[in-house]
């Protein structure tokens, strides 16, 4: 804006009497007795530009129409009043006033631009933004990196006029820090404290509709004894919070609404702490934008509204509040029990307070979409609710928090009321985890009441990550070992007669399910094992021994996100007779594991519950087969197996309090089936030998107990599953032996969808 200068006037000795009456109380310092210097853009009365540097003495300057003024790095001043479209640069040098009735710098339709300087008044103010109240001029002030201080307030800004901070402090001595009087203020990085209040907006009672404003970019704003930001008179107050920019109130208040004074805030990116006090006749309109804030929002006797936007969370009491909009999951965590009036929610939360405290919420009209997170004690039957006394609308759900100890009641417990009955509610994830058992959400009394029964209930992810720990067990050991030709390859290359050393790898996926405890999930099995073996010289010469170990990680999927390790560490012995001339074999393992097991529950409200335990298990396996050769280098090879594993017994407890008990488990299978294949002589005087095979196994065990919470399940997967497979070995030389295998099973309650074997062996 062009700075508004005075008209001339000709020179004579009225004006000249004119101009020495307005300049002669500038010379009146009292004790201080320092001259005036008058820096006149005009250039009748001193000059129109002046410069302090460190070695001008201190002085008092009155600039007069379009005068300017530059205080150098090292000069010092007393009090600057600029006026007239005056013009004030200070670069890195100080005012010190000790003046009681003047300001330190004083701005009345003029500008200035202030870096790296110190302003202190130690009497008075620190710096005024005027104008003329007979027109519409204004004053500017861009403070960078300075220090301003009065011992009264710390600056005050008239209507039309702006005040700029960047990185800057302004300080009040006994009274506010700013004083937005119908002006503007913008802090960027900058801090403003006040002995009162830190910031103080009122109107301009010569500016009629006027409203201050007040935008804090990274910026603190801190009243000692008062409030941060007190709104007086019959004003609307605008104010921005923006990123990272903080308010901190003496009284515990960060704003202040008197006297009809009203606010819009917008708060951004930023997080507050502290209260906001609405008095009679007084509006509040509070909007937090990816913004949180802890404190109350107490109403008295004026109007408020709050909204949430954009993840920002509102933590304290709302008390007469008319209108909370909560939208784009952001989150009002109450404390206490609470009323207000319109609720409208577009993805927002409500949030019942920490887990253990049950409050109630009356809203007046509820409408939107939202959740409200909820916690219950089904042994006391109480809990948190929500209340809806008027109108309500929307599809909402209910996030309610897990537990692990069963309810001791039957009984159903109520959460939601609503008196025209037309808001839904569902519980997140259908379901909500309460011990051994999920339950279901009903409606009732014609859509007005919505309660948890337990009537309606399914075991819970918990209960299904024990039933699946200790059931997986047995699959895990029958996955390590299965049957000589998927542990050894084609043995008959090596004619028994050599020691050896092999290794394999595999992988198995298995689906199981239990229709009559709700058991389900899917384990991936991965692991290698290594032996060692040499013939027996005594007996028949037909006879090999060896030793073996190895190590697998079977991962569960479970229902609804969990998920459940089994860790196996074995050792194990073994003995194969094999008759080349018969064709006859005989095999049988023995294997002893330590087993490492941990559950990763997800419960129905978001929390995770785990738990650990180790067991001990063996397993064993007994072969019998025989190898026919058919024309044209085809062989069957018919065999039957017995396989047993017997799991040690444990308990344990998850951590949100879920008592798991298995006992001794055992597992007995039979297989019996047949391999048909070829031998391929190659080339190069290797022998490639592919070959398909069938099998029906039978699991016959029947009772394995396990106990959740004292509740007792059968983990019963007795029945019978085809296998069918298909594999290749080769003797690439004649000392090394390979060998591929892929299965496939299928049966009521197990199904393999895959079993992938390779493997080596080394003849010494």
């Amino acid at each position: 804006m062009t700075p508004i200068k005075a008209p001339r006037f000709q020179y004579s000795r009225l004006t000249t009497t004119i101009k020495l009456m307005a300049a002669a109380p500038f010379y009146l310092l009292g004790e201080a007795a320092f001259a005036v210097t008058t820096v006149d853009g005009a250039g009748e009365i001193g000059r129109p530009v002046v410069d302090v540097t460190a070695s001008t003495q201190p002085d008092n300057y009155v600039l007069l129409r379009a005068g300017t003024l530059n205080v150098l790095a090292g000069g010092t001043t007393r009090e600057i009043r600029a006026s007239g479209g005056s013009t004030l640069n200070m670069q890195g040098g100080r005012v010190s006033s000790y003046s009681s009735s003047d300001t330190a710098v004083s701005l009345n339709n003029s500008n200035a631009t202030i870096n790296n300087a110190t302003i202190t008044s130690h009497a008075a103010g620190g710096l005024d933004l005027a104008r003329n109240p007979a027109g519409n001029g204004r004053s500017s002030a861009v403070v960078n990196n300075s220090q301003i201080k009065g011992a009264t307030y710390g600056a005050t800004v008239t209507a039309f006029s702006n005040l700029e901070l960047n990185g800057s402090t302004l300080t009040g001595g006994s009274q506010e820090g700013l004083r937005l009087v119908g002006g503007l203020a913008t802090a960027v990085g900058s801090s403003i404290t006040g002995a009162t209040n830190g910031v103080l907006m009122n109107r301009d009672r010569t500016a009629a509709g006027t409203d201050p404003q007040l935008v804090l970019e990274g910026s603190h704003v801190e009243g000692t004894s008062g409030a941060a930001i007190l709104v007086d008179r019959l004003i609307t107050a605008e104010i921005d919070v923006n990123n990272g920019s903080s308010l901190v109130g003496g009284n515990g208040n960060m704003l202040e609404l008197v006297n009809g004074g009203s606010a819009n805030i917008r708060v951004n990116n930023s997080a507050l702490t502290g209260d906001i006090q609405v008095g009679e006749a007084s509006v509040l309109d509070l909007s937090l934008d990816g913004a949180s804030m802890t404190g109350d929002v107490i109403n008295n006797g004026g109007s408020a509204s709050v909204g949430l936007n954009n993840g920002s969370i509102l933590t304290g009491r709302l008390e007469n509040v008319d209108k909370l909009a909560i939208n784009t999951d952001a989150t009002w965590v109450m404390v206490d029990n609470q009323q207000v009036g319109d609720l409208s929610m577009a993805g927002g939360n409500v949030k019942f307070g920490d887990t253990g405290t049950f409050y109630q919420l009356d809203v007046a009209n509820l409408s939107g979409n939202g959740t409200f997170i909820m916690s219950a004690d089904f042994a006391q039957l109480k809990g948190d609710f929500l209340n809806v006394t008027g109108t309500s609308s929307g599809a909402h759900q209910l996030l309610i928090a897990s537990s692990g100890a069963d309810p001791l009641s039957d009984e159903r417990l109520h959460v939601v009321h609503t008196e025209d009955g037309v808001a839904q509610f569902s519980l997140v994830g259908d379901r909500v985890d309460v011990g051994t058992y999920s339950y279901g959400l009903v409606n009732d009394n014609d859509g007005k009441d919505w309660l948890l029964d337990p009537s309606n209930k399914v075991i819970s992810p918990g209960t299904n990550s024990v039933l699946a720990l200790f059931n997986a067990a047995p699959s895990v050991l029958y996955g390590e070992m299965t049957t000589l030709r998927t542990r050894m390859g084609e043995l008959r290359y090596s004619d028994g007669q050599s020691a050896g050393f092999w290794t394999r790898a595999y992988g198995n996926k298995y689906e199981v399910g239990n229709d009559n405890t709700g058991l389900g999930y899917t384990q991936h099995q991965r692991g290698f094992t290594i032996g060692a073996d040499a013939p027996l010289q005594s007996g028949d010469g037909q006879w090999l021994v060896g030793a073996m170990a190895g190590h697998s990680t079977s991962d569960l999927d479970l229902s609804r996100g969990s998920s459940a390790t089994i860790k196996s560490y074995y050792v194990g012995g073994y003995a194969t007779w094999m008759d080349d001339e018969s064709g006859f074999y005989f095999d049988s393992v023995l294997k002893l594991n330590r087993l490492h097991s941990e559950s990763d529950v997800a419960m129905s409200d978001g929390k995770k519950a785990k738990g650990n335990y180790t067991q001990n298990a063996v397993g064993a396996s007994v072969e019998v087969g025989r190898h026919i050769k058919l024309d044209n280098d085809f062989f069957v090879e018919p065999y039957g197996q017995v396989a047993a594993a017997i799991t040690q017994a444990q308990s344990y407890t998850l951590d949100n309090g879920l008592d798991a008990k298995g006992d001794r488990s055992s597992s007995v299978i039979g297989e019996i089936g047949t391999t048909v294949g070829r031998n391929i002589q190659l080339e190069s005087g290797s022998i490639l030998q592919p070959y398909l095979k069938a099998a029906v196994a039978h699991e016959f065990d029947q009772s394995n107990k396990v106990f959740v919470n004292d509740n007792s399940f059968n983990n019963d997967l007795s029945g019978s599953r085809l296998k069918v497979g298909a594999g290749v070995a080769m003797s690439v030389s004649q000392n090394l032996k390979l060998h591929a295998d892929f299965e496939h099973s299928k049966g009521k309650n197990i199904e393999q969808p895959w079993g992938v074997n390779v493997g080596l062996r080394y003849d010494f």
